[in-house]
């Protein structure tokens, strides 16, 4: 399936990740948990609100200071295989080193490089450093932790598949990414995601968040009796509109 549009993409950004998560058990036969992260990630940048890309990958150390005298080419490498593919991008680092994360690989200079390049964030399972200088860059992160020095980072491998916060992720996938963790977007869901996220949203307020507000400071049976005929209402739309469950729990 071809690259979704920028349109398209833009109108992805305007949804938070628990939202998108919504939709794609609606419109994608993929199971939920080999497309979020299964570890907590940490957003250092929540103001910066939500990002959407196409997955770049690398594998980092930060602890050998072999790789630079014997690879001394790889963060050339590295930065033409980030420039080799249309954006947004987002650069997905797998640490090696983990939990221990040795150094950041990403900063103010990294960070300025990779927005030239067409990236619009990183999600790493290690560390970031130059926070300040980061945001200003509008250079998006979800990371493990902050750290002082580069200490030896060094890109090993790109191109390949990682695992960062307990999934994998493949060269090439789409990924919506926010303060709540990161969600990779199926081929099979994407063609429907857009809709399938307005309809959920419309259905939840018109449904259960309508009868959580209306019946508040009822009676408890009322209250119970309010809720289940709203869940109902909520199940029965979505299966209509997605010829499938939609349960509301």
């Amino acid at each position: 399936m071809p690259p979704l549009s920028t349109a398209q993409l833009h109108k992805l950004k305007r949804w938070n990740t628990p939202s998108i998560a919504n939709a794609l058990e609606q419109v994608s036969r993929a199971d939920p948990l080999g497309l979020i992260n299964l570890e907590e990630t940490r957003d250092f940048m929540p103001e910066l609100g939500h990002m959407v890309g196409y997955a770049m990958t690398v594998v980092i150390s930060g602890r050998d200071p072999a790789p630079k005298h014997e690879q001394p080419e790889n963060f050339a490498h590295y930065r033409e295989y980030l420039a080799s593919r249309p954006g947004p991008k987002i650069v997905v680092v797998q640490d090696i080193d983990r939990p221990a994360c040795y150094g950041a690989i990403w900063g103010e200079v990294g960070a300025v490089t990779a927005r030239a390049l067409g990236c619009v964030g990183t999600i790493t399972d290690g560390a970031i450093r130059d926070l300040d200088e980061m945001k200003a860059a509008g250079f998006k992160a979800l990371a493990r932790r902050l750290a002082v020095s580069h200490a030896h980072c060094w890109p090993l491998r790109w191109g390949v598949e990682v695992e960062v916060f307990g999934t994998k992720v493949r060269p090439g996938q789409l990924i919506h990414a926010d303060k709540h963790g990161f969600m990779i977007i199926p081929p099979d869901g994407q063609k429907r995601l857009l809709e399938a996220a307005r309809f959920m949203d419309d259905n939840e307020c018109n449904t259960v968040i309508a009868a959580a507000t209306e019946c508040a400071g009822r009676a408890t049976e009322e209250l119970l009796a309010g809720m289940k005929t709203a869940g109902a209402r909520f199940s029965a739309a979505t299966r209509r509109q997605f010829n499938r469950g939609g349960e509301w729990k």
